[in-house]
């Protein structure tokens, strides 16, 4: 089996970066909604999010 050549290896470098950053922004929101709004209305406001999925 030959190893991932250069632009499949820096295609899925970028996937990879670019899901750890998504997922580094949504934790930094979820803290600084945490920290504004204090952590009963924060947990109402996603029970309500997920609620409206649903």
């Amino acid at each position: 089996m030959l190893p991932a050549s250069p632009p499949r290896a820096r295609a899925a470098s970028i996937i990879v970066w670019s899901a750890a950053l998504l997922g580094a922004l949504a934790f930094i929101a979820a803290a600084a909604l945490w920290i504004y709004y204090g952590t009963a209305v924060f947990f109402e406001m996603i029970a309500a999010g997920i609620a409206a999925c649903f």
